[in-house]
Parts: structure tokens; C-alpha cells; sequence
């Protein structure tokens, strides 16, 4: 994409955009020919010797390289990293994969790599291509759980502020599991069977009934969630019927499940079901979501 702005400026607007479908974008300061052998790690290290005013001494620096499919290349993005490290390392920097002072991110093509340098929050997300990549718990046998912790780490939601969490159409337990291990204490509910191992943990109640079914006190809940595979609409107006369990300034992130054509109204129809009690902080496709999207709401 060519634009009139600068990558700065660009990011500044994307960011005051908060997207939904964009996770990670990247800078492309120049376009260097490659051949897809080993002989590009040379050229990319030429490249960033005449770049080395882009950086200051003991800078954190990560290599993030991601490459098109179905092309043979004589290294692997991380042959690349492995190639870079050394250099930055003898140039007085410091190689890192997170938490780092600026990015090199580069794009392997057929014949070209389009390389830039950046401050990771210019780039939407730290990690490459918004490819968040989370350790597996122990004993942990749903996937859904990477979906919660994910968009903890995006919304920027610190769970060990909170004490108290409602879990709607919980089984068969991933995001039970995860407010668990965050220290909450966790109220799931569901017809559905929950992991043996969750029901025996001293911080939750499970109620094996229908959400619809369900009613708890007012202000009761601190976090509500709810990650139920229904219509979206449906799924909206059952997760209306409890925000009178959820504290003020309490939390809630749920997902949106893109079941029809017209994605924009689907969620536009979704947050407005909801919009009397919440106000929606930020929707995003996380990595961990498929035909989905997650929403982050605060009770007004």
C-alpha cells in the first residue's frame, strides 16, 4: 500500500481507528532483490550496516520475518533471525523476540524482500503478523482458552484486578479454567459437561442448567464472559438478562459469532442489544478466533 503519510502518521490513524480485522501491519522503508538462497542473509545484512543510524547503542531490537506460501527458500524466517542476531548483537544491540525498543520486520516474496523499521506499537501488535502464539497449560484440553488469555494481552485487560467472574455456556470449560488460574473466583454455567478437573477447584460453582434458565443477585460479578457457539442475536439478548449481575465499571468480553453475509451489521446489530447497560471498548479478530470475532465491553 502506497500512501501520502508517513508509516508514523499511518499507524497514528490506524490505531485511532481501532480496526477489527487488521491485526499487524508493517513498514516498508525499501524493497531489496533476493534470489531465496542463503546469499539473501548477506544482502539483508548489508542493508542494515547502512541502516544503523536508525538505532541508538543497547537498543532492544526483534526480527520479524514472515514469508508468501507455496515458495521454496533456501532458509526459514527464523534461518533469518538466527543470521541478524549476531550482527546486532556485534553493532552494540540487543537481540530480543518481545519487549523490544524497535522492530525490523521483513517480507520474503518471489524475488524481493520488503524490509522496514519500526517501534512495535506503530505496527498494531508486537508479535508478527498479529500471530500471537500462547503456551499450552497444563492439562489443557480446549482451545477456546487461548482465545480469553489472547484478548487479556490485547485489550489490555488485567484480570488480577477483579475477583469475581460469571461464565456464560461455559463447557467445556477453557475460559473457566483460564479465570481460575488468574485468581477469580468463577461461577460457570451450562448444560454441558465441564473438564473433571475443573469441578473439584475450591473457586468455582457450576450450574449445569440453561443460561436462559439462570438468575443471580444484582451486582454480583465483577468480569462477565460468555464464548457460546449460538446466533449472535440470540447469544446478545441472553447476555442482556444477566448485565444486572455485573457491577459498575465491571467487564465483560464476549464473541460474536459471524454466522451471516452481512458481518458489519451482525455486530453493529449485536452492540446495539447491548449498548443500554455496556459500552463497547474495542472488537477485534483476535488470531484464536475463526468465523468469530471478541468484543470487550465495560458496564456504564
Amino acid at each position: 500500500m502506497h500512501t501520502s503519510v508517513s508509516f508514523s502518521q499511518f499507524s497514528d490513524l490506524a490505531r485511532a481507528a481501532d480496526p477489527i480485522f487488521t491485526r499487524h501491519i508493517q513498514p516498508v522503508d525499501d524493497v531489496l532483490e533476493i534470489n531465496r538462497t542463503k546469499n539473501d542473509l548477506l544482502i539483508l545484512i548489508e542493508y542494515l550496516l547502512s541502516r544503523m543510524d536508525r538505532f541508538q547503542t543497547g537498543d532492544r531490537v526483534s526480527v520479524q520475518v514472515r514469508r508468501a506460501s507455496g515458495l521454496n527458500f533456501g532458509y526459514t524466517p527464523y534461518g533469518v533471525k538466527e543470521a541478524l542476531d549476531p550482527f546486532f548483537t556485534e553493532n552494540g544491540l540487543i537481540p530480543v523476540v518481545q519487549q523490544a525498543d524497535s522492530v525490523v520486520s521483513i517480507y520474503l516474496a518471489f524475488n524481493r524482500a520488503y524490509i522496514g523499521i519500526s517501534k512495535p506499537y506503530e505496527n498494531l501488535s508486537d508479535w508478527p503478523g498479529g500471530m500471537i502464539r500462547l503456551q499450552k497449560a497444563e492439562n489443557q484440553t480446549s482451545r477456546s482458552r487461548f482465545k480469553l488469555e489472547e484478548a487479556c494481552l490485547v485489550f489490555d485487560i488485567r484480570l488480577s484486578e477483579y475477583s469475581s467472574a460469571l461464565d456464560l455456556g461455559a463447557a467445556p470449560g477453557g475460559w473457566s479454567s483460564y479465570l481460575l488460574d488468574q485468581g477469580l473466583h468463577v461461577t460457570a454455567v451450562d448444560t454441558g459437561e465441564l473438564e473433571p478437573a475443573l469441578l473439584n477447584h475450591p473457586n468455582l460453582i457450576f450450574c449445569k442448567t440453561n443460561v436462559s434458565d439462570t438468575m443471580f443477585g444484582p451486582d454480583a460479578f465483577e468480569v462477565l464472559t460468555c464464548d457460546m457457539s449460538w446466533d449472535p442475536m440470540h447469544t446478545a439478548k441472553l447476555v442482556s438478562k444477566h448485565l444486572y449481575s455485573l457491577k459498575k465499571r465491571g467487564i465483560a468480553v464476549i464473541t460474536i459469532k459471524l454466522m451471516h453475509k452481512k458481518i458489519r451489521k451482525t455486530i453493529d446489530d449485536f452492540v446495539r442489544v447491548l449498548e443500554p447497560d455496556l459500552t463497547c471498548v474495542s472488537i477485534k479478530q483476535l488470531f484464536h478466533n475463526r468465523d468469530e470475532v471478541t468484543a470487550f465491553f465495560r458496564k456504564t
